[in-house]
C-alpha cells in the first residue's frame, strides 16, 4: 500500500499571529482556536507547514519580543524550508503585485505557496479574495475554513 503523503501548508504571518491579537474579539478569539488545531496537526505530523524567508524577515520584524521568540521557535520547530525555483516565481509575484497584492503577499502567494503549498492559511480576508479572484495556483483558506475542511478537532 501506497504511503499517503501529507498535504503541505503555508501558513502567513497574520495566521502565526492570531494568538497575540486581541482576544477580547469573538472572531479573533475563533481563529486563534482554530490555528492552535492546525499547530496541533503539525506536531502530530498530519501536514506538513513550508517556512519561506518571507516568513523570517516579517517575524524578525515584529516589534514585541515574546512574539517574535515564539512566531519565530515555532517556524523553526514545525517548518520545512520551502525549495522553489527563484527565477519563475519572480515574475508570477511581479504580476502579483500588479494586480494589487502587497510586495510581501505577492511574495508569499506566488513565490513560496504557490510553488510549495496544497493549502495557503492566512487570517487576512482581504489577501483570500485577492487570491480567489485571481485564481492563484493554492487553495486560500482562514484557518477556520482549513480546520472545518479538514474535519480538525
Amino acid at each position: 500500500m501506497a504511503r499517503q503523503k501529507r498535504k503541505t501548508l503555508y501558513i502567513d504571518i497574520s495566521t502565526l499571529c492570531r494568538p497575540f491579537d486581541d482576544q477580547s474579539l469573538l472572531r479573533i478569539q475563533i481563529e486563534t482556536n482554530a490555528y492552535y488545531l492546525i499547530l496541533q496537526a503539525l506536531q502530530e505530523r498530519k501536514y506538513a507547514m513550508i517556512v519561506s524567508p518571507v516568513h523570517i524577515e516579517e517575524a524578525n520584524a515584529i516589534s514585541d519580543t515574546e512574539e517574535r521568540s515564539e512566531i519565530l521557535a515555532v517556524l523553526e520547530t514545525l517548518g520545512t524550508a520551502a525549495k522553489c525555483e527563484v527565477a519563475g516565481t519572480r515574475a508570477r509575484a511581479e504580476f502579483l503585485h500588479s494586480r494589487k497584492f502587497g510586495i510581501a503577499d505577492a511574495a508569499h502567494v506566488a513565490a513560496f505557496a504557490e510553488a510549495t503549498a496544497d493549502v495557503f492559511i492566512t487570517c487576512d480576508d482581504r489577501l483570500a479574495r485577492k487570491c480567489k479572484r485571481e485564481k492563484v495556483g493554492v487553495i486560500a483558506l482562514n484557518p477556520v475554513e482549513f480546520t472545518i475542511a479538514e474535519d480538525l478537532k
